[in-house]
């Protein structure tokens, strides 16, 4: 055999090694969960309010509105209950599945109830509907982070499935943007919602292929060995998994929790105003998909790939730090859109910076946040960081619209749209000082952690 077929032979057995991981079940399985995760968040949040404006809302009521997203920041209230008990109807699959499997049609079912209830029944009954998708989406984005992160067998085949579970959720994320927009300006959106709420049957098909992580078996042990209904169970399902965190990061810990909140602050609060500048531009939905279906697309899997790789080349807090400011230019960048108004190269230049930006920030986070849980309140911990994640951001989406309006007596909507996207840029700084910050602070490794109660 010549030294060139050798040489071929042995680079395609090289190939064949790195990309097998990503055809396995597990991987395949964890794909189609990220999706099921990221269907609904766009639905009730940036995409919903393209379809308020497209009915007149105004910018401050799409803004209040957003606000029904608060639910994700208030998760871990009920994660310790989805730690420690199998959810009703679906009990037989399983402490995770179980409750993955219940959120999932929720989900469905409500989103296909925002289409019958529509603005026909006026903003605040669509609103409590799209508040009941929020609650479904918040419970089933716990127990598919707790199965994410407690099926890994080590760090690599956690970094696996997290690049996965971003694919998934991008690829929805993606869908729900630009996929939606020429749907609905064919069909309606209310056709468009009923279209996507049966889609989440992709995540519960996935649930029921899945298997229940062996580390839930420690759950259950904890379940048999100190009922959640005696005064010992109760109080290790709520106090327990923060007592762990913060003993085991001491004076770090609210440090971590407020660089978490503050990281993804900018994106929260330019979210509800990206479609009503497309609109106000004079993009159409057909543009605006094309773009997102193309430019958008090859970003968010380019972003991805970069922030994996960053992960393993640079170390989890300098990919942290370099996503933080590629994120925050990113966002500032849609400055560029009210001033060049519907030009269609410097908006797909603007898509795709920004789609790179979040999707690479967002894999080193999630990163981050995963090494951080303890086994045995994986659910519950991980529900915190994620809570502390979108905290602040969801919190004052709500007011974007108002900021923005504020702006317009003075500089005129289109210098107010741009004043709005460089300032919501610049506010990543704070959370990258505090992650420069941490940097140089050695964290605990999972052997030197405290253990569970």
């Amino acid at each position: 055999m010549s030294e060139t077929t050798a040489a071929r032979r042995s680079f395609s057995q090289r190939f064949d090694d790195s990309f097998r991981p990503y055809t396995q079940r597990r991987t395949l399985i964890m794909l189609a969960l990220g999706f099921s995760s990221g269907l609904p968040f766009n639905l009730i949040g940036n995409t919903f309010g393209y379809w308020l404006r497209d009915e007149g809302t105004s910018l401050a009521a799409i803004g209040f509105i957003s606000w029904v997203g608060t639910t994700y920041f208030l998760k871990f209230l009920w994660a310790p209950l989805i730690d420690r008990t199998h959810a009703p109807i679906f009990g037989p699959l399983g402490n995770r599945r179980s409750w993955m499997a219940l959120s999932q049609v929720l989900v469905g079912l409500a989103l296909i109830a925002m289409a019958f209830v529509s603005l026909k029944f006026g903003l605040v009954a669509l609103g409590a509907v799209a508040l009941v998708v929020a609650f479904a989406s918040a419970t089933q984005d716990i127990v598919i982070d707790a199965w994410r992160i407690e099926s890994a067998e080590n760090a690599d085949d956690l970094g696996l499935l997290t690049s996965a579970y971003s694919i998934g959720y991008r690829t929805a994320l993606l869908g729900t943007e630009a996929i939606i927009l020429p749907i609905a300006q064919r069909i309606g959106w209310p056709a468009s919602y009923v279209v996507y709420g049966l889609l989440m049957v992709v995540g519960f098909m996935a649930c029921l292929m899945a298997r229940e992580p062996r580390a839930a078996e420690a759950l259950e042990h904890k379940q048999a060995e100190a009922p959640l209904t005696t005064r010992r169970g109760l109080y290790d399902a709520i106090v327990g998994p923060f007592v762990v965190f913060f003993r085991t990061y001491g004076s770090l810990s609210l440090v971590i929790l407020v660089a978490i909140s503050l990281f993804q602050l900018p994106n929260y609060l330019m979210g509800p105003m990206a479609n009503p500048l497309y609109h106000d531009i004079g993009l159409t939905k057909d543009a605006v998909g094309a773009v997102r279906g193309t430019f958008g697309l090859a970003a968010i899997f380019i972003g991805v790939a970069a922030g994996g790789f960053a992960c393993l080349r640079l170390g989890q807090m300098p990919a942290v730090i370099l996503g933080g400011i590629i994120q925050g230019l990113s966002i500032a960048a849609y400055a560029l859109l009210p001033i060049y108004g519907a030009n269609f190269g410097i908006f797909a230049f603007v898509m795709a910076f920004n789609n790179f930006g979040v999707a690479f920030a967002g894999v080193a986070l999630v990163a981050y946040m995963s090494s951080l849980t303890t086994a045995g309140y994986t659910a519950t911990q991980y529900a915190l960081l994620s809570s502390a994640f979108a905290f602040l951001g969801k919190l004052l989406k709500g007011l974007s619209g108002v900021m923005v309006q504020a702006f317009v007596p003075v500089y005129g909507l289109m210098k107010a749209y741009a004043i709005f996207f460089v300032v919501s840029g610049t506010i990543a700084l704070p959370s990258i000082v505090l992650f420069a910050m941490l940097s140089g602070r050695r964290k605990p490794t999972p052997a030197a952690q405290t253990q569970p109660l």
